[in-house]
C-alpha cells in the first residue's frame, strides 16, 4: 500500500507565496512522474506541474515564471513552490505520483492521489 503525505497549504495574501509538500510511503519499488493539480470551486480539476523521474518539469500556462515543482528522491517528496500568488487561484491542490508498487521486486503500476490541501489566496 502506498500513501501520500501533503503540508504546506494555508492562507496567502495576494502576491504571497507558499510552499506544498508531499512525501510518499509505502511498499514502493520506483516513482516515476510527480506532480500537482488543483481544484477551484465549480471547476475541473487541472494539472498545475509536473516532474519527471529525471527531473524535467512542465506547467500550466497560467502558473509558468511563477510556480516551481522539484523533487527529492531520495526523500520520495515533491514540492511546488507557489510565486505571486493570485485570488483565482484559491483552490485544492492535489499531488498526484506514479509509482511501481512492490518490496524487492516491482509489482503493480499505480497513480495515487494525496488527501489535497486548500490554499486560500485573499486579502
Amino acid at each position: 500500500q502506498v500513501q501520500l503525505a501533503e503540508s504546506g497549504g494555508g492562507l496567502v495574501q495576494p502576491g504571497g507565496s507558499l510552499r506544498l509538500s508531499c512525501a510518499a510511503s509505502g511498499s514502493i519499488f520506483s516513482i516515476y512522474n510527480m506532480g500537482w493539480y488543483r481544484q477551484a470551486p465549480g471547476k475541473q480539476r487541472e494539472l498545475v506541474a509536473a516532474i519527471t523521474s529525471g527531473g524535467s518539469t512542465s506547467y500550466a500556462d497560467s502558473v509558468k515564471g511563477r510556480f516551481t515543482n522539484s523533487r527529492d528522491n531520495a526523500k520520495k517528496k515533491v514540492y511546488l513552490q507557489m510565486d505571486s500568488l493570485k485570488p483565482e487561484e484559491t483552490a485544492i491542490y492535489y499531488c498526484k505520483v506514479d509509482v511501481l508498487t512492490g518490496t524487492g521486486r516491482p509489482d503493480r503500476f499505480l497513480g495515487i492521489w494525496g488527501q489535497g490541501t486548500l490554499d486560500t489566496v485573499s486579502s
